[in-house]
């Protein structure tokens, strides 16, 4: 999933990365706005995971949810 197709489906989407990433707050998500880089830093910062992994995390978890999406 791409940045510009994450932010037009943040509002949709944000259930779904709580779903994924629970120890997220509504705050984190807020903040997040669809912004995939702000994503990673809040669920490297929440888990005590390194950057890397965190962007791996998210790009094996959106492939998964654009599939979803779009039925």
């Amino acid at each position: 999933m791409n940045e510009d197709t994450l932010k037009g489906q943040w509002t949709q989407l944000k259930g779904k990365v709580r779903e994924q990433w629970g120890k997220l707050t509504d705050d984190d998500l807020d903040r997040v706005r669809g912004e995939s880089e702000q994503l990673i830093g809040r669920i490297q910062e929440r888990y005590g995971i390194a950057r890397d992994e965190a962007r791996r995390e998210l790009d094996d978890w959106t492939p998964d949810t654009a599939r979803r999406s779009e039925r």
